[in-house]
């Protein structure tokens, strides 16, 4: 059976917040591979525009009443939510995906959405459906680097992640940072996450392209690893300059005033008119490095590096590589991180990725 006739087989699935920046990238190549997924977001004119272009279908709902949202996606075997903030949409579209048995999937780095998961796991289970969030680059290659490292180091207590990506923000994952900014950093002490100030620890790494000074970030990985591999002590890094990581500690001192919502509403409506996605010339000249050690008891230590394609190049390809597993694959219901969908191998597997290696 050709690829074309297999994917007109399948059950129908949405691509929610389709005419986003990243939702947009994903439903061109999707159709680029054959498959015809139903765009969908709060407005049905921007999501009849773009499937107008594209030989699609398009139906427009808010998240706002659960009800009419599990109407809506009834019927539909998958719903890959690409809406962010997802602090705002993730629940209650999982819900609603609960409800009408429809697989969940989205592209957020959120822990809060990684942990609300793992909290709708039984009803998951019972439905029948899968709850994976982070279906991106968020944390498929950093969940992949921590699953590899679990393996071959089975008794570590310790994680450490990181990834060096020069790739500019689009508007979503702008306005997600800023709400990240106001929570703090975030580390997983013991098997507990824990509230830490930003830029909390600072070392030398090298991800793979030299070694630079890094800062912790409050990164979805201190949710997901844990549920991938168990282990207790996580941190997540990012490269900065001195004046990054200067900048990071002195934003402590106004961290209360970020929470506030006229203020959030303030930097997220300007980051609407200033903040672009990176066009696809710029994203090819972007590769992303991935870096990970894992220690145990004893000190004794594996690293594990691997380079991948830009973030929002690997994104695309990696949500539509989770979607082709669900479609041809049914796993028990729950709430998964990538690495437990797919596999540790999902990384490698992607186009422009370079091999795992451990040493």
């Amino acid at each position: 059976m050709s690829e074309q006739n297999k994917h007109s087989e399948q059950e129908p699935w949405i691509i929610y917040g389709a005419y986003g920046y990243t939702g947009e990238l994903i439903a061109r190549e999707a159709v680029r591979r054959g498959q015809k997924p139903v765009l969908a977001g709060r407005s049905l004119e921007k999501a009849q525009a773009l499937a107008d272009e594209l030989g699609l279908e398009a139906i427009g709902f808010s998240l706002d009443n659960v009800e009419q949202a599990t109407h809506q996606i009834k019927g539909f075997s998958l719903v890959l939510n690409c809406a962010g903030p997802f602090s705002a949409t993730a629940e209650p579209m999982m819900k609603a995906c609960i409800t009408a048995r429809a697989n969940y999937l989205d592209i957020t780095g959120e822990i809060a959405v990684f942990e609300l998961a793992q909290s709708l796991n039984d009803k998951a289970r019972s439905a029948g459906i899968v709850l994976c969030p982070g279906v991106g680059f968020d944390v498929i290659p950093t969940d992949c680097v921590a699953a590899s490292l679990k393996a071959a180091l089975p008794d570590a207590t310790h994680l450490a992640l990181g990834f060096d990506s020069r790739s500019g923000f689009s508007p979503g994952t702008a306005k997600t940072s800023v709400e990240g900014l106001a929570q703090g950093g975030k580390v997983r002490r013991d098997g507990r996450i824990e509230t830490v100030p930003l830029a909390y620890q600072v070392r030398r790494i090298d991800f793979g392209d030299g070694e630079k000074d890094a800062m912790t970030i409050p990164w979805g990985d201190v949710s997901t690893a844990y549920h991938s591999t168990g282990i207790p002590n996580i941190e997540v890094f990012i490269p900065g300059s001195p004046r990054m990581i200067k900048s990071a500690k002195s934003a402590n001192y106004v961290r209360p005033l970020l929470g506030i919502k006229f203020v959030q509403k303030l930097i997220k409506a300007r980051i609407a008119k200033t903040v672009k996605g990176p066009d696809e010339a710029a994203r090819v000249k972007m590769p992303t490095f991935v870096w990970g050690e894992a220690t145990n008891g004893r000190g004794e230590k594996k690293t594990a590096r691997i380079r991948t394609a830009n973030g929002y190049s690997l994104t695309i390809t990696g949500s539509l590589a989770v979607i082709e597993h669900l479609m041809e694959s049914q796993p028990t219901g729950g709430a998964y991180t990538p690495s437990r969908l797919v596999g540790a191998d999902l990384a490698t597997r992607l186009p422009e990725s370079g091999d795992l290696v451990i040493h």
